[in-house]
């Protein structure tokens, strides 16, 4: 039961960020980059918080209360690097189109283990990266990125992809503590 749930989760993900860019892009067509995130995460604020403080409630409260410290380190460090890399995909999309903004995003996958040996010397398996030249090879394709050329806005993509990596490493900091 546990990997149907997975499945689902896994092909809900994906559908997610694989039409997010679109939405995106139509966005920045009426609103600026800050007012679309506020959106954004006003929405998934009130989609998950009250199915996290169902759910893990229990969990969560006494875990908080033990490391406070810790917790608004990684707090702090995680909100930090997700807002600079939402911010900055969104700005990208006004400079960018959306299969260099897709393209360039993906570098995330790569910068995560050269972070990470980089911050806190933690060597990857190496089978990881062919995992990530598989990853970075099926995005080409699927952003259709053959007959683009490079915009001033892949800079800031290309940026806000440090900034996801971080995300997901303090994410996975926090999680470990």
């Amino acid at each position: 039961m546990k990997r149907i749930i997975s499945f689902i989760c896994l092909i809900g993900c994906t559908l997610i960020w694989g039409t997010t860019f679109v939405a995106q892009d139509t966005g920045m067509d009426h609103i600026g980059p800050f007012t679309f995130n506020s959106a954004r995460f006003f929405v998934g604020f009130m989609t998950v918080f009250p199915i996290a403080l169902i759910v893990e409630r229990k969990k969560i409260l006494p875990e908080i209360k033990s490391n406070k410290r810790l917790f608004s380190k990684y707090l702090i460090l995680m909100s930090v690097s997700l807002f600079f890399g939402t911010y900055l995909q969104q700005t990208s999309l006004l400079f960018t189109n959306i299969a260099n903004a897709a393209f360039f995003t993906v570098f995330y996958v790569p910068l995560v283990p050269i972070i990470l040996f980089i911050i806190y010397r933690s060597k990857v398996h190496w089978s990881i990266w062919p995992s990530i030249l598989l990853c970075i090879t099926g995005v080409y394709f699927l952003s259709d990125f053959t007959n683009s050329e490079i915009l001033i806005g892949d800079s800031l993509v290309i940026l806000c992809s440090v900034f996801w990596a971080l995300h997901i490493i303090f994410a996975g900091k926090f999680m470990e503590k």
